[in-house]
C-alpha cells in the first residue's frame, strides 16, 4: 500500500520542531529529510527512523524494529500513536538527524 502525501504531510508539519524538515518521493515511497540528512522513511503508511544510539536513548525499551521495505535494513517503527506528540516526534528526528553522519557532495555531472 502506498503512502498517501496527507500522511507525509502531516508528518513533517508535526517534525517542524527538529529543523528544516522535508520529504522527497523516493522509490514509491518518501524519504524524511532533517537539516539535510535523510533520517527516516515512510513507507506503507508507517514511519521508520534510522536506527542510532540517540534514537533507542530516547525510545527505551519501547523500540521496535521492523524493515521499511523488502531487503531494507532495520529501522525503529514509530507507531502512529507517536506522532501525535510533536515536541517527542521533533527530538526523535532531530537526534536521529545530529547522530548520522554528513552526506557527502554530490558530484557534478559534465555538460
Amino acid at each position: 500500500m502506498a503512502t498517501k502525501r496527507n500522511t507525509v504531510n502531516f508528518i513533517v508539519e508535526q517534525a517542524r520542531g527538529a529543523g528544516h524538515v522535508f520529504a522527497r518521493k523516493m522509490f514509491g515511497e518518501y524519504g524524511l529529510y532533517c537539516d539535510g540528512k535523510l533520517a527516516a522513511l515512510v513507507c506503507d503508511e508507517q514511519l521508520f527512523l534510522k536506527p542510532t544510539a540517540a534514537g533507542r536513548a530516547l525510545l527505551g525499551d519501547g523500540a521496535t524494529e521492523a524493515s521499511p521495505y523488502p531487503g531494507a535494513k532495520p529501522c525503529f517503527r514509530i507507531p502512529s500513536e507517536a506522532w501525535d506528540d510533536p515536541d517527542r516526534l521533533s527530538d526523535l528526528i532531530k537526534a536521529t538527524a545530529e547522530a548520522l553522519p554528513v552526506p557527502p557532495p554530490k558530484k557534478r555531472r559534465r555538460s
